[in-house]
C-alpha cells in the first residue's frame, strides 16, 4: 500500500490519480477530512499533529508521500509544521516504510544563482527557516540512516486545478476572472515554474524507483525559461487575446501589508521575483531521461482550455 499524508491539495490529488494509473490502485488518503480521488482510495482521517494518529495512519504502507499544506502563516508553520514532519518520520522508522518528502525552495537563496540539489540554505524569513529546518531533520535521519527517504524539491507552481501560487493567483486567476493581470516586482527576470502535474508525476515515479532513495530531487521543469512579459505574450498567442499587466512594485506590497495579513505574509518570498530563478533538474532528467516535460505552451494551453471549459459549462 503506497500512503499519501496530507491528501487535499492539488499535488496529492494529482499524486493519487499518478499512483492509481501507474502502480498501485492500494493507495491510502491521509487528512483530517480526506475525499477519494479514484474509486479505490481508503479513507483514513488523522492529525499529524497527534503521533498515535500518524503512526497508524502509516501502519501497513510501503511508502508514504508527505504533501501536507498549511495556509500562509508563519505562526502556524512555526508551530506545526516541524512537528508533523518528527511524527511523521518516527510513524514510517516504526513501520519500517520509506518516506518521500514533498519539498519546496523557500531556503535557497533568492538570488539568481543555478538553484542544484547541492545548494546550500539560506533561510531568509520565518517561512524559510522553518522549511530548512524540516528538510534538514530528515537529511540528518537519512545520513544516520534510520529511515529510507527521499525529497523531492519543487519549485513555484503553475498549473491546471486548485493550483495554488503566486503566479496562478496574479495572472492566471485573473485571466479567468476578467481582470488586469498583475506582475510581482519585475516582469523581465526569468522565471523557473513547474506544472502541477509533472510533479506529482515525477515524485510517483521517485517513490516508485528503489535507488532513487536517500537523496534530494529537483523536479523537472520546462529549461526555456520565461520572464512574465514573455510568459503573458504566450497567453495572449495562444488566446488570441491581448492581456495587460501592470508591475506591482515592492513599495505597494509593503503598503498593503498593514492592511491584509496575506501581503504581510508575502514579504519573506518577494525578494525571489527581482532576481532570475534558476532552478536546476538536470539530475532528474539524465536518470529518467523518459519523462515528458510539459513545455510553457503545452501548459498554458491547459490552462486556458480548462477555463474555457469550466466557463462553457
Amino acid at each position: 500500500m503506497q500512503t499519501i499524508l496530507g491528501a487535499n491539495g492539488q499535488i496529492a490529488e494529482e499524486l493519487a490519480r499518478e499512483l492509481h494509473r501507474n502502480y498501485t490502485t492500494d493507495i491510502r488518503l491521509v487528512s483530517r477530512n480526506p475525499k477519494k480521488v479514484n474509486d479505490t482510495d481508503q479513507l483514513f482521517p488523522a492529525n499529524l499533529l497527534d503521533l498515535q494518529a500518524t503512526e497508524e495512519a502509516v501502519a501497513g504502507s510501503e511508502i508514504a508521500y508527505l504533501t501536507v499544506g498549511l495556509p500562509m502563516d508563519s505562526q502556524l508553520w512555526i508551530e506545526q509544521f516541524p512537528t508533523m514532519m518528527k511524527n511523521v518520520i518516527e510513524a514510517c522508522k516504526k513501520n519500517k516504510c520509506k518516506l518521500v518528502f514533498f519539498d519546496n525552495t523557500y531556503m535557497y537563496a533568492k538570488t539568481s544563482e543555478p538553484q542544484t540539489e547541492e545548494s546550500p540554505f539560506v533561510p531568509a524569513g520565518q517561512k524559510s527557516t522553518v522549511r530548512a529546518k524540516m528538510a534538514t531533520m530528515l537529511l540528518d535521519e537519512i545520513k544516520n540512516k534510520s529511515i529510507e527517504a527521499v525529497i523531492c524539491r519543487a519549485p513555484e507552481f503553475y498549473g491546471t486545478g486548485k493550483t495554488q501560487s503566486i503566479t496562478n493567483t496574479l495572472i492566471f486567476d485573473n485571466i479567468k476572472q476578467g481582470k488586469k493581470l498583475k506582475v510581482p516586482l519585475n516582469d523581465n527576470t526569468k522565471r523557473t515554474l513547474i506544472f502541477t502535474p509533472d510533479a506529482s508525476r515525477a515524485m510517483a515515479l521517485i517513490g516508485n524507483t528503489p535507488d532513487a532513495f536517500d537523496q534530494t530531487w529537483h523536479l523537472p521543469c520546462d529549461d526555456n525559461r520565461l520572464t512574465y512579459k514573455e510568459l503573458i505574450d504566450l497567453a495572449s498567442e495562444i488566446s488570441q487575446k491581448e492581456y495587460s499587466y501592470s508591475v506591482i512594485k515592492m513599495f505597494f506590497f509593503r503598503l498593503a501589508s498593514f492592511f491584509s495579513k496575506q501581503a504581510k505574509e508575502l514579504q519573506e518570498l518577494l525578494p525571489r521575483y527581482n532576481a532570475d530563478n534558476i532552478f536546476v533538474s538536470d539530475k532528474f532528467k539524465q536518470r529518467f531521461p523518459e519523462f515528458k516535460v510539459t513545455t510553457f505552451p503545452e501548459g498554458i494551453t491547459n490552462i486556458l482550455n480548462e477555463q474555457k471549459n469550466e466557463q462553457e459549462l
